[in-house]
Order: structure tokens, then C-alpha cells, then sequence
């Protein structure tokens, strides 16, 4: 599998390229935003992005947004930038993770097994193959979302491992902590900020594509819920 690494910082690109290297992974580097959506759009076997926001011509969150446009391979971020807001801008144009600099190579590498790992099966096996909640039918093994009159809906890996952790568990209540570490698969380490805006966004693209219906619910001060039906 290739894995694309996007950052002006010819050698922290270098660096990294060595542990994806390492861990079995062909490397493929992009030093402004432009290259890497050519370097994606003729690699069409790149199953992974690694990308680092503050960027000449072009930003990352550009990319990302660019990239949304047509595909949803997992996207790991990397920025310089700490606080809250440039994390939770990150993830709501359609990044899977954020990490910031200065960062740890086995962190990276890490998180990008996670990602890779998720994006191929990130469901149990226990569960049905189709689930109809809803004005929804969520297809595990497609990993397709569409609504009762054929639309389907874009989502990103992460986004599909939420709706579908609600969906197989209906009156359950799942805290921001228990779905990072079911969808994630990592301990919880982040703040529940980063579950709000994946669930945020989830929540758009259905209300969006199901003319505002509200399928997940939020019991204040616990979690997350999606009703039997």
C-alpha cells in the first residue's frame, strides 16, 4: 500500500518516509498542496495521506477539502498549530486525526495502522451485514449509508464507524470517551471535543440528505443514542 506524505518540510518528509518504509508501506512525498492532489490523482492505489496544514499556495485544509470532493481515504493531519480550534477546523473539513508537531515517528506510525485498520473494517463481526434504522439503511459490509429512497450518503471511515456503533446498539447511550476508544480503537487520550465534531458532522450529512431528520440523539451530560425504531 502506498502512503502519501504532504509536507514543505523536505526533511521531516524524509523522516517519515523511513518509518513508513520500515513498517512495510511504499512512501510517496508531495511538497505543496497542488503536487499532492496530482500525486493522488495518478496513484490511484494510495490508501493513506499524511498532512501537514501550514503549507505554501495551498493550506491543508484546502486539500483535505479538495480531497472530500471525491474520496474518502484516511487523512491524518499534522500542524505545528495547538489549539482547539485549528484541531476542530481540521476535522470538520473531513480529516480522521490530528497530531500535532513536534511529534514522535512511532506516534505516526501508530495512528496510521489505526486509521488503515478502521478504514478497512472498523465494525464487529457479531453484527448484521444491514442495518435499516430510521429513515437509514447502514450496509456493513459496503460500507454504504443510504437513505429509503436511494440516495447514498458520503461518509468518511470514522464517520460510518460512529452511525454504525449507534445503530448496532439502538436506546444504548455511548459517551464521547467509549466511542474514541470502540471507533479509534485507541485509549481515549483527546479531548470529547474531537468526538463532538465528528459527530456534528455526521449529523449534517444526514439531516442534509434525509430533509432534517434527526437520527442521533444527544442525552446532555452522558453521550450519544440513536432510538429503536
Amino acid at each position: 500500500m502506498k502512503i502519501l506524505v504532504v509536507d514543505d518540510d523536505k526533511e521531516i518528509a524524509q523522516l517519515l518516509e523511513i518509518y513508513i518504509k520500515n513498517e512495510g508501506y511504499e512512501p510517496i512525498s508531495a511538497y505543496t498542496g497542488k503536487d499532492a492532489l496530482t500525486k493522488l490523482n495518478t496513484n490511484p492505489d494510495i490508501g493513506l495521506m499524511i498532512l501537514d496544514i501550514m503549507m505554501p499556495e495551498m493550506s491543508g485544509i484546502e486539500v483535505v477539502k479538495q480531497v472530500r470532493k471525491d474520496s474518502q481515504i484516511p487523512i491524518l493531519i499534522l500542524s505545528a498549530k495547538t489549539g482547539d480550534m485549528d484541531k476542530i477546523q481540521g476535522l470538520i473539513s473531513g480529516a480522521d486525526d490530528y497530531v500535532t508537531k513536534p511529534f514522535n515517528p512511532l506516534e505516526i506510525m501508530a495512528r496510521v495502522k489505526s486509521l488503515l485498520r478502521r478504514s478497512e473494517d472498523h465494525v464487529t463481526s457479531d453484527t448484521p451485514d444491514v442495518l435499516d434504522i430510521g429513515p437509514l439503511t447502514i450496509n456493513k459490509d459496503s460500507h454504504e449509508v443510504k437513505t429509503i429512497d436511494g440516495q447514498t450518503i458520503q461518509l468518511t471511515a470514522l464517520e460510518f464507524g460512529i452511525l454504525y456503533l449507534l445503530a448496532s446498539h439502538p436506546n444504548r447511550v455511548f459517551s464521547a470517551d467509549d466511542i474514541f476508544e470502540r471507533v479509534w480503537q485507541q485509549e481515549s487520550v483527546v479531548s470529547a471535543k474531537t468526538v463532538m465534531v465528528h459527530v456534528s458532522h455526521l449529523r449534517d450529512k444526514i439531516e442534509e440528505a434525509t430533509n432534517g431528520e434527526k437520527v442521533i440523539e444527544t442525552v446532555w451530560g452522558v453521550g450519544y443514542k440513536i432510538e429503536a425504531h
